[in-house]
């Protein structure tokens, strides 16, 4: 999945767009010189050609594949540009999509120079980019992979080609049904071993299609069978070898990522249950309140619970200072108000330039940036009121922002809050926890903190509802136990 800053659509203007046809031109460069690498592949061994030779002899070939390869590019281009500006935005995305299918067309090509035609890992770039980028483009980038395997096998004298003629005329439809299954079956695939269970759902298009086109050639036939179960395995062998690559060189978010993430032996975490127990207790069950909530909203639950799990890391930098982590004494005690102020609001900053330095997903950071908006710092607004007679500027008390920018961001900042004030409630019945709450959100829509993100009313009922019924079932009450001590019978003494 890639998460894009909601911002950056706004930013897409005339520098962006030189700036994003440039990087496009630099990736149709590339992309040229690899179908180069593969003519001169083939003029390898064969007497009397050479690669000057034969783009001299099949000059107009070469200047189809060139133009294919352009036509190709300028869909790629044209679907972003009306479908998702924020990818033409950042040159990195690019550089994604356009890898992940470069790639993708090296291994498939080497595995048929090398192997054999019905052995190429078809189904490797829709794995990855099902994973990396969502399934709508993985069908689309699919498509595009299909194409243009399509193209280098007809244009670049492909050698393995010229001895299954048929392989040629069925490679689209090859690519992109192995493709599409992949995509449909790894959407619902959630650990590493069932992805590469995935890689014998892959094979299913390419044997059968393998048998239908193959048949003459009886027992050689098996063999090539036997090679498509290899298109299909090493389709799942390869995804998960090179998506940890992907998943660190881009920095993305995938749901095998943010599984380790909240791994309580993640390095963060382990830091922040050793110095900040208190802390680390108190995101854990925020995460569970984010993670329900996502959950009751269809958003991406792997991704709430795991901002969830990041959000008051910033904490780390004085965990002292923090009421879940104190002892008895409090520091706030011998400091000013204003001191204190700075101190408790610099932990947003704080968690954001920390996970940010751990080179994290960037959505972390924002999580943990805005899940305290623009609010005031009550308490110790209150105390300095109390210590002078003039009037205080209430932004001086208030965190930094920014105010929150997803829906996730949003149910982090109400199941913060919220799970915070049911620790100091004396009676947590569900109508006084539903109260507490819903002041809580009430309080935020007054104070306009979900003007920047696509939060509805609906959407804070549900929220509202949810955090309800999970904070009356952790917090629930329980019968007192009474005070009696029992002792053993004499008959039980004797055998004991």
């Amino acid at each position: 999945m890639r998460y894009t800053d909601p911002v950056e659509v706004k930013k897409f203007g005339k520098n962006e767009c030189a700036k994003s046809i440039f990087v496009f031109f630099l990736n149709y460069l590339l992309v040229l010189l690899i179908v180069a690498m593969f003519i001169w592949m083939n003029t390898i061994g064969q007497e009397g050609e050479t690669f000057r030779a034969y783009v001299t002899e099949h000059f107009n070939t070469v200047v189809y594949l060139m133009a294919s390869m352009l036509v190709l590019f300028l869909t790629v281009y044209f679907y972003y540009f009306f479908e998702d500006k924020g990818v033409l935005c950042v040159s990195k995305s690019i550089w994604l999509i356009f890898l992940l299918l470069d790639v993708s067309i090296i291994i498939c090509y080497f595995f048929g120079f090398f192997f054999n035609v019905y052995s190429r890992p078809v189904a490797l770039l829709a794995l990855l980019a099902l994973t990396l980028l969502g399934r709508r483009d993985a069908i689309f980038l699919n498509v595009i992979f299909a194409l243009q395997m399509f193209s280098i096998d007809s244009f670049t004298n492909f050698s393995a080609i010229n001895d299954y003629t048929e392989a040629l005329l069925i490679t689209p439809l090859m690519i992109f049904s192995a493709g599409m299954i992949a995509i449909f079956v790894g959407s619902r695939v959630k650990t590493r071993l069932r992805s590469f269970l995935t890689g014998f759902a892959v094979c299913v298009p390419v044997i059968a299609l393998t048998a239908c086109l193959e048949y003459e050639r009886g027992t050689g036939m098996l063999y090539l069978l036997l090679y498509g179960l290899e298109a299909g395995v090493f389709s799942a062998v390869f995804f998960m070898a090179l998506l940890p690559a992907f998943e660190v060189m881009f920095n993305c978010i995938t749901d095998y990522r943010l599984r380790e993430l909240t791994d309580h032996d993640a390095p963060l975490m382990r830091e922040l249950k050793d110095r900040a127990p208190g802390t680390f207790n108190h995101s854990i069950v925020v995460a569970h309140l984010a993670e329900a909530c996502a959950i009751a909203l269809d958003e991406d639950t792997a991704l709430a619970r795991a901002a969830a799990y990041y959000h008051d890391v910033g904490k780390l930098r004085q965990p002292e200072y923090f009421t879940e982590n104190q002892t008895g004494y409090n520091p706030h005690n011998e400091l000013s108000p204003e001191l204190s102020v700075d101190i408790i609001r610099s932990h947003a900053k704080d968690g954001y330039e920390l996970i940010r330095s751990k080179h994290l997903p960037k959505m972390l950071a924002d999580v943990a940036l805005q899940h305290h908006g623009t609010m005031p710092i009550k308490y110790f607004y209150a105390r300095a009121l109390k210590m002078t007679d003039g009037e205080l500027n209430i932004e001086d008390f208030s965190y930094a922002g920014p105010k929150p920018q997803t829906k996730i961001a949003a149910i982090v900042m109400i199941a913060d809050a919220s799970e915070a004030i049911s620790r100091t409630l004396p009676d947590r019945t569900p109508e006084k926890v539903e109260s507490a709450v819903r002041d809580i959100i009430e309080e935020r829509m007054d104070l306009d903190q979900f003007d920047e993100c696509d939060i509805t009313m609906k959407d804070l009922t549900v929220i509202k509802e949810t955090i309800v019924s999970c904070l009356t079932g952790v917090y629930h009450s329980r019968v007192q136990y009474p005070k009696l001590k029992l002792k053993r019978t004499e008959e039980e003494s004797k055998n004991g």
